[in-house]
């Protein structure tokens, strides 16, 4: 998008409940899109601890310096309402100590409405990943301020199809953006070298990076590794919202701990087999896992929980097999390890992934923001010329 001198954004205001530090994901992929062209502040949600004196812990990103990371460290015997008037006076002050303006707020989570409400920004613009108010431990005012957002927004994106039929009738300029890939990035760990800790375990292996939190239907898992001895089964990613204690610990389930994105590619490539063990249930029920195309860009046949952005369109389209319970999954893993020579399901694979990209679904999102925004601007003007016209009438006594 190419911002002329009348109509331009110069800052963007991110207000996330995710780390940027955390698990590289959609923000990121969007965001670093966005340094290119403008500054950008992401103001990540805060941390509490026994902090004698409150304070914004602010970096630049490290291989992206237009990004600043803002971290409020708050102490945590402060009430709700002290909080809120903090991070309020936080936000005012980034402004003015980084002269900040013609910006846009750019929301992830509803939960900064209370303190961010009051702000004048050129723009707004509602990136709803996940319904996050059927998350573990969300907080009970979630649909509350997600409500003030819709009606404070100029624009939503949902992270996927689902998110988005069930939230088209909330505003009046939504569209379904699911996530994307970078193809040369998950294409680029072929040939390369096995990690140390995954190399020692022999194949055939199946395996599921992500965040293993309450979305992981552990029982499915556990009945996998039973039902499958001689598969491997290898989990990357953080442990969270969840006891570590209740995860299956047989000897062919291996949890190898959270890596950076640089390095997934390269335990991908030696996997035989990719899986999404979701459970179904309320935290699902509008996931549109961004892993599904990133493990199809790497030549990687995948089994599936019945996700409805999985089993629409990858599903239907015969590029990923759908099971749910142990019996079906283990039988689906048996056909997907046959499935790595197929040469129609591998051309099918590289003709659907041809329209997928995170540079193909910026430049669209970028579209919808530069039509929203020059459309908020007319209106603007035209009611600025209305006003005008009405106080000359009133001047001359008409």
């Amino acid at each position: 998008m190419k911002y002329n001198k009348e109509n331009s954004i110069r800052d963007i205001i991110c207000f996330s409940h995710l780390r940027w530090d955390f698990v590289y994901q959609r923000p990121q992929h969007l965001l670093t899109r966005w340094a290119k062209e403008a500054r950008v502040f992401y103001f990540e949600e805060p941390v509490f601890g026994n902090f004698e004196t409150n304070y914004l812990k602010i970096v630049k990103g490290s291989n992206t310096p237009n990004i600043t990371i803002v971290t409020p460290h708050i102490n945590r015997d402060l009430d709700e309402k002290e909080i809120y008037k903090y991070l309020s006076e936080s936000v005012d002050n980034l402004i003015i100590t980084n002269n900040i303006y013609d910006y846009l707020l750019w929301y992830i989570t509803p939960m900064a409405m209370p303190f961010s409400g009051n702000l004048k920004p050129k723009m707004v613009v509602y990136d709803c990943m996940d319904e996050l108010s059927s998350f573990k431990g969300a907080h009970p005012n979630m649909i509350k301020n997600e409500s003030l957002l819709m009606e404070f927004a100029d624009v939503v994106f949902t992270g996927g199809q689902n998110l988005y039929e069930y939230k088209k009738n909330k505003h009046q300029n939504i569209h379904p953006f699911p996530s994307s890939i970078d193809q040369k990035h998950f294409e680029s760990g072929i040939g390369s070298k096995e990690p140390f800790d995954q190399a020692e375990i022999h194949n055939p292996k199946v395996g599921f990076y992500g965040v293993i939190d309450e979305r992981l239907d552990i029982e499915l898992l556990d009945g996998l590794a039973n039902k499958l001895p001689d598969f491997q089964f290898i989990m990357i990613g953080p442990v969270v919202k969840i006891n570590p204690a209740i995860l299956p610990k047989q000897t062919n389930i291996h949890y190898l701990g959270q890596k950076s994105y640089s390095q997934l590619p390269a335990y991908l490539a030696y996997w035989d087999v990719a899986f999404l063990p979701f459970a179904k249930n309320d935290s699902t029920r509008f996931i549109s896992p961004t892993k599904t195309p990133e493990y199809l860009c790497a030549g990687k046949p995948v089994v599936s929980s019945s996700i409805r952005d999985v089993v629409i369109p990858y599903g239907e389209m015969g590029l990923v097999h759908i099971a749910d319970n142990v019996t079906d999954f283990a039988h689906a893993i048996g056909k997907a390890l046959l499935q790595k020579e197929d040469i129609i399901w591998q051309h099918k694979v590289k003709n659907f992934l041809k329209s997928n990209s995170w540079d193909l679904t910026w430049s669209n999102m970028k579209n919808v923001i530069q039509e929203t925004l020059e459309r908020k601007e007319s209106i603007s003007r035209a009611f600025s010329k209305k006003v005008h016209v009405k106080d000359n009438y009133n001047n001359i006594g008409i």
